[in-house]
């Protein structure tokens, strides 16, 4: 979110430190792919509103257009449409991050956790495919990885790093663990865990093979000394000058 955009979706959100935030607003190729997309899921949940997917999906569409509050709206009604499904809990507590009401994403995102504890995992489909079609993240570990934001930005950086942990722990690629080790990383040095961290580092490797989350590979390369903080600063500096969603 950006604080100097038009408003997309009208209830008001305010940052951390108290200012209005809207929404970016999205190139039209993308808004109007989005607008097309949540068609197709408001079609399928029509034909079909007995099924997870469709609610899911529909909410996952809101929320890529900038409609944070029908996202969050669309989520609570599939959470009392299908109470056993944690996947509701999963995308609100997402949601609920977005518009900056954090105690209630960690209380969404604590209930996931739980409840998906002993289960299997599965890989979560992407709805902003990366350049290789291929999900990086799974259910669970979307669950701890929110978690682990929530409670950042709340200041609980112990319980930012335990579910950090957790989240590493239970990635499935190379992707996913910088990811988490990122964060786990900063949570770790707040707390002052200095040797945590710096084992942390020490066991990202020159050769990772990432497919999206370069970033956050870089950044703890350059936490290590092995990559160069300018020249991450400089190609952030262009990446922003040339995003158009």
């Amino acid at each position: 979110m950006a604080a100097t955009s038009a408003a997309i979706d009208s209830p008001t959100v305010r940052s951390l430190d108290g200012r209005v935030l809207v929404a970016a607003e999205p190139s039209e190729e993308f808004r109007q792919r989005q607008e097309s997309l949540l068609l197709e899921a408001e079609e399928s949940r029509r034909v079909a509103p007995e099924e997870p997917d469709g609610w899911i999906w529909v909410g996952r569409r809101q929320a890529y257009l900038g409609r944070y509050h029908d996202a969050i709206d669309t989520f609570s009604e599939g959470r009392r449409r299908f109470p056993s499904d944690a996947r509701f809990l999963r995308q609100r507590g997402h949601r609920m991050i977005t518009i900056r009401r954090l105690e209630e994403a960690v209380d969404d995102l604590r209930l996931a956790a739980a409840m998906v504890a002993g289960r299997p995992d599965a890989v979560e489909p992407d709805g902003l495919p990366n350049a290789l079609g291929i999900p990086t993240s799974t259910h669970k570990t979307n669950v701890y990885y929110h978690l682990g934001l929530a409670h950042y930005l709340l200041g609980d950086y112990a319980a930012a790093a335990a579910a950090y942990g957790s989240c590493s722990a239970l990635a499935a690629n190379q992707d996913m663990r910088v990811a988490a080790d990122y964060w786990s990383y900063l949570s770790l040095r707040r707390l002052g865990r200095d040797e945590e961290a710096q084992r942390l580092l020490e066991a990202v490797g020159p050769d990772f093979e990432i497919i999206e989350n370069r970033d956050y590979y870089d950044l703890l390369r350059s936490f290590a000394g092995e990559v160069d903080a300018g020249a991450l600063l400089a190609r952030a500096s262009e990446d922003r000058a040339a995003v158009t969603f």
